[in-house]
């Protein structure tokens, strides 16, 4: 005969917690949302100062004359726009001037960077071994210090530069440029095109390899199967599909082109004879470079300007982005 254990007569009390009434529920929404607001709140704070309040100072400044030291700024409305399109006789041609050559830096730049990029990860992409020490070598030009690399190029491209040597080693000497690649007018601004499109092409080459590396390769087989080569494929298949990267890289490379500056600061500072001064130069040097004349309110206008024109670029490109999805 076999005993049958006998269970404690008791109830197990039920263990869940019980909900939470209303007002105690309300009650840890609202110290949750309180914890998280003073968490985010320095940070909204050091852009309340030093973004809007800095946009909307600048802002303001485009309306007014100031030499920076002056208690007072001398309202002038709309006066510096003006004088910067067309009426001074002094800024306007300056500015004209400058929006042809970022004109032509805006066109040439990013053409180029795809023309190189993009072929650049196809073979690097088939690459099986040292994918990744090659890859750090390509990235090298835009993780080195800008400024070093600015007046090592300023080196090589002198007169008595490691170019026109290699051109004389070559047999080339009639290509050589005895004033230097930054001092002949002629040659200054392609050769500044050509420094500028080195130092983007490491990164739209990154996303260019990483969107070849997202391809499905059954895409890539069925184009073989059906007969088609290296550059067909390429060309009809692969360039296709990395088209949404190819719109970001002209947008990157556009507004860089458009705001950035440091390159010709650092390189040529606008010469020879302002034949390579850019729009965002020109700005630079109304604020910094006019001693106590009051340009601060032109130099603002023209930022603004700047700003007008890189948000109508970036609307185009996202409409057209929005046309070809």
């Amino acid at each position: 005969m076999t005993l049958q254990p006998t269970l404690p007569a008791r109830v197990e009390k039920d263990r869940t917690t019980p909900p939470r009434s209303g007002p105690s529920r309300r009650r840890d929404s609202r110290y949750e949302a309180l914890t998280g607001y003073l968490f985010v709140a320095p940070a909204v704070v050091l852009f309340l100062v030093m973004g809007l309040y800095t946009v909307g100072y600048g802002f303001t400044l485009s309306f007014a004359k100031w030499n920076g030291f002056a208690p007072n700024w001398e309202w002038v409305g709309l006066d510096n726009y003006k004088d910067l399109l067309w009426r001074d006789p002094v800024y306007a041609p300056r500015v004209r001037h400058a929006a042809a050559n970022t004109i032509w830096v805006m066109v040439a730049a990013p053409v180029l960077t795809v023309v190189v990029s993009f072929p650049l990860a196809v073979l690097l992409n088939q690459v099986k071994r040292f994918q990744g020490v090659l890859r750090s070598v390509y990235f090298l030009p835009y993780v080195t210090s800008g400024v070093a690399v600015f007046f090592a190029w300023q080196y090589i491209l002198q007169p008595d530069g490691a170019i026109n040597s290699l051109l004389s080693g070559l047999g080339l000497g009639s290509l050589q440029q005895p004033q230097g690649w930054l001092g002949n007018p002629s040659t200054a601004m392609p050769t500044m095109i050509m420094i500028t499109v080195w130092g983007h092409v490491p990164v739209a080459m990154l996303l260019y390899l990483t969107g070849l590396q997202g391809i499905d390769r059954s895409i890539l087989e069925a184009s073989e199967l059906d007969g088609a080569g290296w550059w067909r494929t390429n060309m009809s298949v692969v360039w296709p599909l990395v088209r949404p990267i190819t719109a970001i890289v002209l947008l990157l490379n556009l507004r860089e082109a458009l705001q950035g500056f440091q390159t010709f600061l650092v390189m040529t500072n606008g010469g020879p004879g302002d034949h390579t001064n850019v729009l965002g130069l020109e700005a630079y040097r109304l604020a910094f470079l006019k001693n106590l004349s009051p340009t601060l309110g032109l130099a603002s206008a023209l930022g603004w300007l700047l700003f007008a024109a890189a948000l109508v670029l970036a609307l185009i490109n996202l409409r057209a982005l929005r046309s070809k999805t």
